[in-house]
C-alpha cells in the first residue's frame, strides 16, 4: 500500500454470470430503479385517487422516454463524432452502456407532456405528472450510480497526494486484454483477480493510480435526496404546490452532480480540455438548477408542513 493512502481495490465483476458477459449489475440497477419507482408512484397515485389506468400509461412512457433520452442524451451530448457520423447503427446498442443522465430527465419530462395532455387530457398540468415522477427518481438515480461502480464506470480523477481514501478501479484503468497479457491468463476475470490479490503482481497493482469513487458519492447524495423528497411529499404540502417538488430535484440532484463534476474524469464532447471553465455535464446543470430556484421560489410562501388528503382530489 502506498503511504498515506487508505483505498480498495475495486475488482467488482460486471456481470451477473462471468461466464457469459451478459446480464451486468448496470443493467439490473436499472432494472431495480424502474420497478421500485413504478411501486412508489402506484401508492402516490392511489394516495391522490388517480384513475388505474393512468400508472400502466405512466409506466409505459416514463419508461420509453427515460431510457431513449438517457440514450440519444449520452450520444450527442458526449459523444456525437462517434454515433452521429460515423457509426449511427451502434446508437440501439443500449445493452453496451452510454445513458446520460440529462438526457434521461428530458426523455421523462416529454414523457409528462404526452401523458397530460393524451391520457389525462389536460385534467392534471404536466408539472404535476413531473412533480409525482421525481420522488422515485431520485431513488432511480442512486441505484443507476451504484451501477456505473459495479461497471467501473464515470470514475473520479487521481485523489492528490494528501488525500486519505480512493479506490482502485483496475476495469477501468486497465484493458482486459492487458491484464491477460500481464498475467498470462486467457480469462479477463481471472487476470484482474490475480492483480488484485496475487503479490507477484503488485508492482502492475502499484501503477493503477486511487481515484475518488464519484459514483459512490452521488449514489449517497441521491439517496439523502430521495429520502428528503419522500418527506416533502407525505409530509408537507408541497405535491400541491405546483413545481415545488419538482423545483427542489432540479436543485439537488443537479447542484450535487454539478459539483461532484469537479472529481469525475471527463467523459467526452467538450470534456476534452478544449474549454476548461466547465464540462458538459456541468452546462447542463446549471440551466436546470435555475429553473429548479424558480419553481421553488413561486411557490415558497404557500410551503406548509403537514399533509392533507382533502387537499388531493381526484382528477
Amino acid at each position: 500500500m502506498e503511504p498515506g493512502f487508505l483505498y480498495i481495490v475495486w475488482n467488482f465483476e460486471p456481470s451477473i454470470v462471468p461466464s457469459w458477459g451478459f446480464p451486468r449489475w448496470y443493467g439490473l440497477m436499472w432494472a431495480l430503479g424502474f420497478y421500485l419507482g413504478y411501486r412508489i408512484l402506484n401508492r402516490i397515485y392511489k394516495s391522490e385517487n388517480v384513475p388505474d389506468n393512468w400508472m400502466d400509461k405512466t409506466f409505459l412512457y416514463v419508461l420509453i422516454g427515460g431510457m431513449v433520452g438517457a440514450r440519444l442524451g449520452h450520444c450527442l451530448f458526449y459523444q456525437p463524432d462517434y454515433y452521429i457520423f460515423e457509426h449511427p447503427e451502434e446508437i440501439i446498442k443500449i445493452w453496451e452502456g452510454g445513458l446520460a443522465s440529462h438526457g434521461g430527465a428530458i426523455g421523462i419530462i416529454i414523457a409528462a407532456f404526452l401523458l397530460s395532455y393524451r391520457v389525462a387530457k389536460k385534467k392534471k398540468p404536466v408539472l404535476w405528472f413531473i412533480d409525482r415522477f421525481v420522488v422515485p427518481t431520485a431513488l432511480a438515480a442512486c441505484l443507476i450510480r451504484m451501477g456505473n461502480l459495479f461497471n467501473h464506470e464515470i470514475v473520479g480523477k487521481p485523489i492528490p497526494e494528501n488525500s486519505f481514501f480512493g479506490f482502485k478501479f483496475l476495469r477501468n484503468d486497465i484493458s482486459d486484454q492487458t491484464a491477460m497479457s500481464l498475467t498470462g491468463t486467457d480469462n479477463s476475470s481471472d487476470a484482474f483477480t490475480k492483480i488484485a490479490n496475487d503479490p507477484a503482481f503488485a508492482d502492475v497493482l502499484s501503477q493503477v493510480p486511487v481515484r475518488y469513487p464519484a459514483q459512490l458519492f452521488e449514489a449517497i447524495f441521491y439517496i439523502f435526496i430521495f429520502a428528503f423528497l419522500l418527506w416533502l411529499y407525505w409530509k408537507t404540502n408541497a405535491g400541491r404546490l405546483t413545481g415545488f417538488l419538482t423545483g427542489v430535484f432540479f436543485i439537488t440532484i443537479f447542484g450535487i452532480r454539478f459539483f461532484i463534476e469537479y472529481i469525475k474524469e471527463g467523459q467526452g464532447g467538450i470534456d476534452d480540455g478544449r474549454f476548461q471553465l466547465f464540462n458538459m455535464g456541468q452546462i447542463l446543470s446549471i440551466p436546470l438548477v435555475l429553473l429548479g430556484f424558480f419553481f421553488v421560489l413561486r411557490k415558497w410562501k404557500e410551503f406548509r408542513k403537514g399533509y392533507d388528503p382533502d387537499v388531493y382530489q381526484a382528477p
